[in-house]
């Protein structure tokens, strides 16, 4: 079997798959039921001054007959005492001493504070700070949080301060709520960090009750936005691991979160440079035994690409994402419908002709009054919709361009200017 362990920025755990900070790891109760079933990792929920919080403090967001393919939460860091959580740690670490526990902190934008949190927590045998710039509800309206997570000057002076004192590897967790997540980490990067986890939870408000006008969750008639995360946000955690994964002003490890669920979902952020993931909306849902198939599933991955190690995925696939200038403009696809395999559905026709290019037609069969859906490929722009919304997978698309040589529209737009000149 493959080797499953990792090392984050020298935190060190049997396999890459941590909880993340979040209500699954808000008591050692939780964390050591967590370790039982095989998770490598937990981020302890949030530990800063304790708060009060709201009861109705999620929602989850179903689409079609998939409960939960989106979370939204309004519940603030913990609401114990810090005693209580650093006595548990202590008591994680004792039974399970090859597991990482990362402690998760919050305070004000202020030195003492922050090295006050850091001293008393690292009393306790912990494996890494996580600084929690990313919360974007509740604690960032008392200027913490994504408060601190939206401004790189901000993250760098308080990972500053934290670096002044840590004994151990400090993680910097970025929000999503910015335009740019590389200034971000930058930000982390420039105060000392020694790894960055992204991404936190969106900013969001689920809905509003058809019946009663109320929003959703409601607290006593009212709500506030919260953070979104589960399945649905997994395309823009990738999105965002892999800007700053290629980003050489922020060359530092990375830990995966939004929307992981499975193995495959792992290996996708391992590949676009994540060193780790972290798990949390799918543990609400289902449980920690997840975890159980999730290290079964790569350990066979690994096994049938012939690898020896779980870190040998790690930035893989990195340098295949760029900027849309390097794209091949001469790259062509067309559709062809394998006629034996199509039920006559016509979604692909209506898809084709309504949303993109009108390139699928109906072809009448002779005799029987039956027909064939047929790709025009002279037009076919090969944009995928109609392989989209088959329900019968009968759909591929098929590389006609053998022998065009490849050109970006900036070789082109380059190859035009000297012509231009010339």
């Amino acid at each position: 079997m493959a080797e499953l362990s990792t090392n984050l920025a020298g935190i060190k755990s049997p396999n890459p798959f941590w909880l993340a900070s979040a209500p699954p790891t808000n008591s050692g109760y939780q964390v050591q039921r967590a370790f039982e079933q095989g998770w490598g990792g937990a981020v302890w929920k949030t530990l800063g001054t304790p708060i009060v919080n709201v009861t109705s403090r999620f929602a989850g967001f179903n689409y079609r007959d998939y409960r939960m393919v989106g979370m939204n939460n309004i519940e603030l860091i913990t609401d114990r005492p810090l005693d209580d959580n650093l006595k548990e740690i202590a008591e994680c670490k004792k039974v399970f001493p090859d597991r990482a526990i990362v402690a998760s902190l919050m305070e004000v934008c202020e030195q003492k504070p922050w090295h006050d949190l850091v001293k008393r927590v690292q009393e306790v045998d912990i494996d890494g700070f996580e600084l929690n710039f990313g919360c974007p509800h509740g604690m960032s309206e008392r200027g913490m949080g994504s408060a601190v997570g939206q401004h790189p000057d901000l993250i760098e002076r308080v990972t500053t301060f934290v670096k002044e004192v840590a004994r151990v590897p400090v993680i910097v967790k970025l929000t999503p709520n910015v335009t740019d997540v590389r200034f971000s980490a930058r930000g982390a990067a420039r105060g000392g960090a020694d790894a960055i986890s992204l991404i936190n939870t969106i900013n969001s408000v689920m809905g509003v009750d058809l019946d009663s006008w109320k929003p959703i969750p409601q607290v006593d008639g009212k709500s506030s936005h919260g953070g979104y995360c589960g399945p649905a946000v997994k395309p823009i955690a990738l999105n965002m691991v892999s800007d700053c994964a290629r980003d050489a002003d922020v060359g530092i490890p990375i830990s995966g979160i939004g929307g992981v669920e499975t193995w495959r979902d792992a290996v996708e952020f391992m590949l676009l440079g994540a060193t780790n993931v972290q798990v949390c909306t799918a543990v609400m849902h289902q449980g920690f035994r997840i975890v159980r198939e999730m290290i079964d599933g790569l350990n066979d991955y690994l096994d049938a690409k012939g690898l020896r190690a779980a870190s040998e995925l790690v930035g893989k696939s990195r340098d295949t994402i760029t900027t849309w200038e390097n794209l091949n403009l001469n790259y062509k696809i067309v559709a062809e419908i394998d006629q034996s395999r199509c039920i006559h559905c016509n979604k692909c026709y209506i898809a084709c002709e309504d949303a993109a290019h009108q390139c699928i037609d109906r072809v009448a069969r002779a005799g029987n009054g039956t027909y064939d859906l047929v790709v025009d490929a002279e037009h076919c722009v090969g944009c995928n919709l109609c392989m989209m919304v088959c329900p019968v997978d009968c759909i591929d698309m098929i590389r006609v361009d053998k022998g065009v040589p490849a050109q970006s529209w900036k070789e082109r737009s380059a190859a035009n200017a000297l012509s231009s000149g010339a």
